[in-house]
């Protein structure tokens, strides 16, 4: 999916108070000119209590990124937001037991960077490998390498996402989570956004994740009529190839409907 660069005017920054609305603005024109970590901070913060803002955050910083590397060249806002996203996927489940809102808007937030962001510089990587062995620096530089096999596709999806990304889904797909409306909502919206992208990636994984859609929609315990419905589409939507035909656009907006 190729993005062009949004109009600042289109974000919606509005619930923001009068001097985070003024520091977001600078950071999209003159991104040289704020605390680029602060700014990163601000986004995730609340994205993590604003559903509608998480949906959209990417878009906003995919253009501040871009407007840093053309301006400086670097990528501080890039890795302060990497950095943050690591610390919040580590606290993933404390996030999910004090705040089911919370994790839903993380999840789609996180499936939105990956969405957009694209890949520009291996050092991004880091932050998966360091997660996973922070004392032992020549194995991390491995697998940072091994995380990283493509830096210079362009449009190619940021592969130091691709697992926590995927770690979430499967998060969501767990009986527990697929008792809960919400969660089977986010598991399903994130698979439509981003799902044919992680396959290309991982296509085992997505086989073991539908695996565990599949036995939740033939297992339904605890399931609501709408949760079954929504399983039932994502499966039918993978198995078309990501895509939506007429027949179940119109079978499943009819449902959903009465």
């Amino acid at each position: 999916m190729v993005m062009g660069e949004p109009s600042r005017e289109e974000y919606k920054i509005q619930s923001f108070d009068a001097e985070t609305q003024q520091l977001l603005k600078t950071a999209l024109k003159d991104p040289g000119a704020v605390d680029l970590e602060k700014v990163a901070n601000v986004i995730v913060d609340h994205s993590l209590q604003d559903g509608v803002f998480s949906k959209e955050a990417g878009r906003m910083c995919y253009a501040i990124i871009q407007a840093e590397s053309k301006q400086a060249g670097q990528s501080l806002f890039r890795r302060g937001l990497l950095n943050r996203l690591q610390l919040e996927y580590q606290a993933r489940e404390q996030l999910r037991a004090r705040s089911l809102q919370g994790w839903v808007c993380y999840v789609t937030f996180i499936c939105n960077i990956f969405d957009y962001l694209r890949v520009g510089e291996a050092p991004a990587a880091t932050w998966v490998a360091d997660s996973l062995c922070p004392e032992d620096q020549e194995a991390c530089s491995r697998l940072s390498a091994l995380l990283w096999p493509f830096p210079q596709v362009n449009n190619m999806p940021m592969m130091a996402l691709v697992n926590p990304v995927y770690d979430c889904l499967f998060r969501l797909a767990q009986p527990d989570s697929l008792s809960k409306e919400e969660e089977v909502d986010c598991l399903v919206l994130q698979l439509h956004r981003v799902g044919e992208q992680l396959e290309k990636m991982n296509g085992q994984r997505m086989d073991e994740l539908f695996v565990l859609i599949r036995d939740g929609f033939l297992l339904p315990t605890g399931l609501s009529s709408l949760a079954q419905l929504l399983l039932l589409e994502i499966i039918e939507f993978r198995a078309a190839g990501w895509k939506t035909t007429p027949a179940a656009q119109n079978y499943y907006y009819s449902e959903v409907a009465d």
